[in-house]
């Protein structure tokens, strides 16, 4: 549906921050070797079905990529980034966003918030006006595309909601 070749490019130039929400299950939870560690214990979680299919050459290096231009154009703002976006597991499959300031993105409707913003800037991508889809499509759909099977966001502190891509 979409070309491989420079399609990393047109999403990393429309994107500017990352936020994340996942669903909790136990069995996911007893896989998820980072709760804990980078983030609570997520207490709810969600599935989401996209509408896009994942790129034929998505790839470790591309997610790790995009993660890289993200944290880029968040560093070179006169503002401090409020977030930081990091991608872990062994295809780097796993986005995770976490508030870097109390009283931020603290809370579920806060971060669905940020998620509504990146999905905002995702729409105006070329990629997205390119295939006509920027009134279908959504960042978590972006995240299909480039791979990822998991989004957790969390305020780094108390609470975390994690999103599995199906």
């Amino acid at each position: 549906m979409f070309p491989p070749e420079g399609i990393a490019s047109y999403i990393v130039a429309g994107v500017m921050a990352v936020v994340t929400a996942t669903v909790f299950r136990p069995q996911a939870l007893a896989d998820d070797r980072h709760a804990g560690y980078y983030y609570p214990i997520p207490a709810t979680s969600e599935i989401y079905t996209a509408r896009s299919v994942t790129l034929p050459d998505s790839s470790r290096k591309r997610r790790i990529l995009f993660v890289t231009e993200l944290t880029n154009q968040m560093i070179s703002s006169t503002y401090p980034p409020p977030v930081a976006i990091f991608a872990k597991g062994n295809e780097a499959e796993k986005l995770i966003i976490t508030a870097l300031y109390d009283d931020g993105y603290n809370t579920l409707y806060r971060m669905r918030g940020l998620l509504a913003m990146l999905s905002a800037r995702a729409r105006t991508t070329p990629i997205f006006r390119a295939y006509e889809v920027e009134d279908l499509f959504t960042f978590f759909d972006l995240l299909k595309l480039l791979g990822f099977e998991q989004l957790t966001v969390t305020d780094g502190d108390r609470f975390a909601h994690q999103i599995q891509f199906k």
